[in-house]
């Protein structure tokens, strides 16, 4: 018997099956773990990965407390929101296109990993389609019988959130491996910078152009 916090099976399993189909579809989350897999390494993919989960989590709780409801209400709050998000994404793009290739491999040091993890979380929160994506998509395997419908979110929204993360950390392990192969040398690595900066230059372009 399911506690009473989550929705009846009823609508538990079909939510399941749509966060699995959803994870697994290639977008931009995924195309951000990619970038930064390719181009410092399989634990740099790793942090974008929970970077993002985090992202994700703060969406969920914006969502359930009714604050995603304000971008979608508000025009001007969605587009300052969405704008300082592609500049953020852009100054990320550059900071990969102009970096140097280093003889030791493209793996960062502890600290910058932690860097990797914020600036994941920092991009995932500054895009306010996720915000409308958790507000349009949870409460639609909400069952109000079964408890506040707040906390109900926070669970199902932990729940995709779980999901993301696993399928983009296996992302990071797939592409870190093949990165860590070709990173010795210093003609790749700068290859590799420049498709890993012009996929985060693409994002930021693709986070410009949406619209509500």
């Amino acid at each position: 018997m399911l506690p009473d916090i989550l929705p009846g099976w009823a609508s538990l399993a079909p939510f399941l099956l749509a966060t699995l189909a959803l994870n697994l579809t290639p977008g931009a989350d995924m195309t951000y773990t990619i970038a930064r897999s390719a181009a410092q390494g399989r634990v740099a993919g790793y942090a974008s990965a929970m970077g993002i989960g985090l992202g994700c989590f703060v969406h969920t709780v914006a969502a359930a407390a009714g604050l995603a409801a304000l971008l979608q209400a508000h025009p001007a709050a969605f587009q300052a929101v969405k704008w300082i998000g592609a500049a953020y994404l852009l100054y990320l793009a550059f900071k990969l296109l102009l970096a140097k290739p280093t003889t030791g491999g493209a793996d960062l040091p502890a600290r910058g990993h932690a860097r990797v993890f914020w600036e994941a979380t920092l991009v995932n929160v500054l895009n306010p389609k996720v915000a409308i994506f958790m507000l349009a998509f949870l409460p639609q395997f909400v069952d109000p019988t079964r408890g506040p419908v707040w906390a109900q979110m926070l669970v199902l929204g932990s729940l995709l959130n779980v999901g993301g993360i696993a399928i983009n950390s296996t992302v990071a392990s797939l592409v870190g491996l093949g990165a860590q192969r070709i990173q010795r040398s210093t003609r790749l690595q700068r290859a590799m910078n420049l498709v890993s900066g012009t996929l985060l230059g693409g994002l930021a372009v693709r986070l410009a152009l949406i619209e509500r």
